[in-house]
């Protein structure tokens, strides 16, 4: 790694923060290199992880089984009701299916299912080999909700990796699919896009919103259920936590459905602050903007506390951040600059250039800031920087503990939850316990 060269084709991708504006200079928003193995996923990742969370729905994975396996409860979300979105179901196409065709099969497993479950909503997904092979999906969807008076969904999925932001997009077109036939008469209330209840981080949401006295109506796709979602266009605004995934959706909602949309973010006490009350200002709810200030003010105080200890040992320390979306990017910079942490490296799958406009703005001279970065450029900068914490998810942790370096698993394998106030103390006391570890001191010595 000594002599790791960036690809020349990657320099547009990659920003070294200066004093003035670049970010929106920055190349972003665009397909992965060839060639760079990046850190993105494929696109049927990209649409499972968004619709997987909807509860009751049965996902039918039409391709290899690898497919299904690879994404195999790939959420750490939570249900209050059904939890039969946690299995995979598919196809398991094999040789014979890609010489002959595998709508015969996909017809079979639909058949199947339907008598013994009676669901409502079916998505069928069509990965990488489908689209090698054209199989009519479209047809066999339609058949199959004429015949049974279902939803039979699909959702057209090839690609390989650099593509997941375009399989938001096809789990977007999916949803929109579902909730366009549902027309409701508007009332008072939110929808939450992006937000995927990891560790029960949307009933926290919903909490406070509850508190400041504003409903939700549906949530997108967090403990979801198909009644929950066909009264989406009842809400008066739709709140977008994840941008990379959601905001497509939210632009849809607002043109097709007349549903204004703003983006918020609930990790850290300053975004979580001060998201409720922009909420609150949007829907023109003075009392609920009253509320949320005196919560969110009466929260950040029971914290003070804990946040003089815990800086002690974090001041002073370099973090790299590697996430998917800018909004959880920007976000962390702020909750590492709180602690008296400098940001060093940041980057993300998806990020646009008003979200690196944002991150330029708030971290300091030299910091490197990456687009769809890859391993090697990863390791490099890390190295170059000196960072002692990386903040990712899973594809990351390997590069983290071969170079000895704390990490922190910001994605949506994770079992608690690091969003609101609750989040603010799971998130610190991970880095806390991450970083200052006295393993380090011996791993080091090893290095």
């Amino acid at each position: 790694m000594e002599n790791a060269s960036v690809l020349d084709e990657r320099k547009e991708f990659i920003l070294y923060k200066q004093d003035g504006c670049g970010g929106g200079k920055m190349k972003c928003d665009a397909n992965s290199v060839s060639g760079s193995v990046s850190q993105r996923a494929c696109v049927y990742c990209g649409a499972r992880v968004v619709l997987n969370p909807i509860t009751d729905a049965f996902h039918i994975v039409h391709g290899p089984i690898g497919c299904a396996s690879y994404t195999w409860d790939i959420r750490g979300s939570l249900s209050s009701g059904d939890d039969l979105y946690r299995n995979s179901f598919s196809t398991d196409l094999r040789e014979q299916d890609v010489i002959f065709g595998g709508e015969k099969k996909l017809t079979a497993a639909i058949e199947e299912i339907v008598p013994r479950y009676h669901p409502r909503l079916i998505f069928v997904y069509a990965t990488c080999i489908v689209g090698v092979i054209g199989d009519d999906v479209d047809a066999v969807c339609k058949a199959m909700s004429e015949k049974y008076n279902i939803r039979v969904i699909p959702v057209k999925s090839p690609g390989f990796s650099g593509n997941k932001s375009v399989g938001y997009k096809m789990a977007c077109n999916a949803i929109m699919e579902l909730i366009s036939r549902h027309n409701s008469v508007k009332k008072k209330g939110v929808n939450i896009l992006g937000d995927f209840n990891l560790a029960g981080e949307m009933w926290i949401i919903k909490d406070y919103l509850r508190k400041i006295g504003i409903p939700v109506v549906s949530t997108f796709t967090g403990d979801s259920s198909y009644d929950s979602l066909i009264k989406a266009s009842a809400a008066e605004l739709n709140i977008v936590q994840c941008a990379g995934s959601s905001t497509y959706l939210a632009k849809r909602m607002e043109e097709e459905m007349g549903i204004p949309y703003i983006k918020v973010s609930f990790f850290g006490i300053e975004d979580t602050t001060g998201s409720l009350i922009r909420i609150a200002e949007a829907i023109k709810d003075e009392e609920a903007k009253q509320k949320a200030i005196g919560f969110t003010g009466a929260e950040t105080k029971k914290l003070e506390d804990f946040l003089r200890r815990y800086r002690r040992n974090l001041e002073g320390k370099k973090a790299a951040i590697y996430v998917g979306g800018g909004f959880k990017a920007i976000s962390l910079i702020r909750q590492f600059k709180s602690m008296g942490m400098e940001t060093v490296v940041v980057g993300t799958q998806t990020g646009k250039k008003d979200d690196y406009e944002i991150i330029e703005s708030l971290v300091n001279k030299d910091t490197v800031i990456l687009d769809d970065t890859n391993p090697a450029e990863l390791e490099k900068f890390m190295k170059e920087k000196g960072a002692h914490i990386l903040v990712g998810g899973v594809k990351e942790r390997p590069l983290a503990y071969k170079l000895g370096i704390a990490f922190c698993d910001h994605n949506h394998e994770r079992k608690h939850p690091l969003c609101g106030f609750d989040g603010v103390v799971n998130f610190i006391r991970e880095i806390n316990r991450s970083m200052n570890n006295p393993v380090w001191k011996y791993v080091k010595e090893e290095l």
